[in-house]
Order: C-alpha cells, then structure tokens, then sequence
C-alpha cells in the first residue's frame, strides 16, 4: 500500500480524533454574528468554500470565501481564516500580512512552528491528520468535519459512512473512464471541486467539478461513454438522466457528502494504478508551494 492509500483509509479514525477540538473550534470558526473570511490555495481554498457555506447555513454570520492569491483587502471582517496544511504557502502568508490591523486572525494547519503561527491570533493545531503525501485527503476532510461539528452537526453518521465509504464497490470500472464531472450544490460544490483536482493530482485525468445546474449550461457538451459524472450531497436526481442523454454514466450514492469524498479519493487512486502513476510522487507537485 502506497502511502496516500493508507491515509485515505486513516480518515473515519481521524475525523473522530478531530471531535476533541469541538470546543477551541466553535470558539474560532462559529464566533456567531462576526463577518468572516475563509482563506487557503488549491484544496484548501475549496475547503474554504464549502466552510464559508456551512457557516452562512447555520446563521453564524456572513461568511466569504477567497482564493489567497486573488485576497484584496477590501472589505471589512471581524475574522479572516487562512487553512494551510502546511502553514509555509506563500499566498497564503503575503495574505495575511495584508489583513487590516485589528482583525481577528485564525490560522488552521498541521504543522507547529511554520511562519503561519506569526501571523495569527489564534491556531487550530490538527498535527495528527498531517499527511506524508503531497497529495491531501485526511487534513481536508478533517478540517471539514471539525467546522461541521463547531457549526452543531452530529459527526456520528459521516463517521460510519466514511467507514462504509472504505469497504464500497467502486462506482466504475477505472479502466473505462477518462473523464471525470463532479457536480455540486451548496457546501458539496467545494468538494466537487476538490474531487476533481484530486483525480487530476493523482491520476492525470481529465476532470471537471460545477455548481450542480450548471452542468447543463455547457459543460454536458463533453460528456461521452467514457464519462463518469459523479454527484455529490443533494444534487437533483435529474441531471442523472442528462448524463444519460450525453452517454455517461452518471453516479451518486446516499453517504454523507464527507464519506462520499472518500469514495472518489479511493476512485482517483485506482485510476492511477491504471495508468501506471505512483499517487505519492505526483507530477510537478511539492507540498506546499513556497514561491521564491
């Protein structure tokens, strides 16, 4: 077992580990009535989307949600959160160097002692979801299952799913798909979109992730037989019979949308078995990108 496979399947155990920071969490993320902003790059910018809609869901407060390379300090937040696994990303630092004064600053990471924690106010340390893989899973979903717990979920059900997620069939046989559509619909189009970087970080594929509607507004054009599209939490049941109508095969399942991403994670892995790709080197990726 390679180690991004051993630490997809870490992740139901480490969810529940998350659990124990409930507390320092509902204190930094919910902070119901502030305005907030969630920052981080690639698939942490996603888990920025999908926490920015969990909060807003659960009448905490207006939450955005900003890629920190695109952050413009323009408008006015009580708090910004930065996640960074590795808390060494430079857009996220020059980002937070540009908070305004006086602005509450949360940083959520893995690692003690990066340049991130000089930056802060406060750190939600999750040191025991850190991941030797370039490729993220086990931080991501952890992160999220902390904010769902702080926003007041219950975590039991996504746990079990996420266990039952590791035993599942695979959607698909991966030697007959080469092109992967993930759609979406409120917090689940971040981890649409999350889904589809992780078939194109491990796999190489071709993959792409949308608000669930907007399939139709164009992207249905592509889909052929050897399409998979794949929805994610509570995507109209219709868009399956569009899928149909362009020869995919579409596919959606009634885990929780956490357990559901482990399934797709487990999926990209199998896809670059095929295609003869070792997931721990992926190509052309490091860690965390320190720009020079």
């Amino acid at each position: 077992m390679n180690v991004t496979s051993a630490e997809v399947a870490s992740q139901p155990d480490v969810w529940a580990q998350a659990l124990d920071l409930a507390d320092p969490a509902r204190r930094e993320l919910a902070a119901p009535g502030e305005r907030m902003l969630v920052l981080g790059c690639g698939t942490s910018w996603f888990v920025a989307e999908s926490i920015a809609q969990l909060r807003e869901s659960a009448g905490l407060g207006e939450t955005d949600a900003v890629c920190a390379s695109e952050y413009v300090p323009r408008r006015r937040y009580d708090r910004v959160v930065a996640v960074t696994r590795s808390g060494t990303s430079t857009e996220v630092l020059d980002a937070l160097r540009q908070v305004p004064a006086g602005t509450h600053r949360v940083a959520v990471t893995a690692v003690d002692g990066e340049p991130v924690d000089d930056l802060s106010d406060a750190r939600l340390l999750l040191d025991f979801a850190d991941e030797r893989s370039v490729v993220q899973t086990r931080f991501p979903t952890s992160v999220l299952a902390l904010a769902r717990s702080a926003f007041g979920a219950d975590l039991t059900r996504a746990i079990e799913d996420g266990r039952a997620a590791l035993r599942a069939e695979l959607p698909a046989d991966p030697t007959g798909i080469d092109h992967l559509v993930f759609l979406g619909t409120g917090w689940t189009v971040g981890l649409a979109h999350e889904a589809a970087l992780k078939v194109r970080e491990a796999a190489q594929a071709y993959s792409e992730s949308y608000p669930a509607m907007d399939f139709r507004h164009g992207p249905v054009a592509v889909a052929g037989p050897r399409s998979l599209v794949w929805s994610l939490g509570d995507v109209p049941a219709a868009l399956d019979d569009v899928a149909r109508g362009a020869g995919a095969t579409p596919y959606r399942d009634a885990l929780d949308p956490l357990a559901q991403l482990v399934l797709v994670q487990r999926f990209a892995l199998a896809l670059a078995d095929h295609r003869g790709l070792n997931p721990d080197t992926p190509r052309l990726l490091t860690r965390s990108v320190v720009l020079a």
